[in-house]
């Protein structure tokens, strides 16, 4: 099925998404992207079903042909704080208060959200294949969050960041146990699998 512009008929829509919410370093961070009525182009979908370099070669298009556009970002610490799920929705929500036009509806990606103070929302699951807006949006986060954990991986250059991006593969993990966590490490994730935690008992 393509992706839709709108959800309904009328109104100004504003997608959301985000990215690094499986992450065990870094921020979450969301993007809120309200597109024009006539957007095509083969890159605007899921951006994880994008390369990087497709994610790039879209990247100007959608900043220059939105109406308008925000980024959230909600750092490690305040993670550990408030868990990852309520971080999710408050990058989002960060993102919206970006927004130089105020949306009458958000879609947001996934099943769940906190309300945004007087817009209503609709919860789509997949909704980033399924909304060119959410997967503008999805597209947005993902390539503002790479950019930041590409220039963490120059001061913390012991955990691959500049191929995983903060997720949890082996060479990350590995990393840990060689190196330990550093300062921007979340601290309420399980950094390591239990086989690995073995080696320091």
């Amino acid at each position: 099925m393509p992706l839709l512009i709108r959800f309904g008929k009328d109104g100004v829509e504003a997608g959301c998404d985000e990215a690094g919410r499986g992450c065990l370093a870094g921020p979450v961070v969301a993007a809120a992207v309200i597109l024009p009525n006539r957007l095509n182009h083969k890159y605007l979908n899921d951006s994880k079903k994008l390369s990087a370099k497709q994610r790039h070669e879209i990247l100007p298009l959608i900043k220059s042909k939105a109406l308008a556009y925000g980024i959230g970002v909600v750092e490690h610490d305040e993670i550990d704080k408030i868990n990852i799920l309520n971080a999710s929705f408050l990058a989002m929500h960060r993102a919206v208060d970006a927004l130089k036009l105020k949306p009458e509806l958000l879609l947001i990606d996934g099943n769940r959200f906190n309300p945004y103070p007087d817009i209503p929302h609709v919860c789509i699951i997949k909704g980033d294949g399924k909304y060119k807006s959410i997967a503008a949006a999805s597209i947005l986060a993902k390539t503002y969050r790479d950019e930041l954990m590409l220039s963490y991986h120059e001061k913390y250059p012991h955990y691959d960041w500049d191929h995983n991006m903060g997720y949890p593969t082996k060479k990350h993990r590995q990393g840990i146990v060689d190196n330990g966590p550093c300062p921007i490490h979340r601290k309420s994730f399980k950094l390591l699998s239990d086989a690995q935690m073995e080696l320091f008992k």
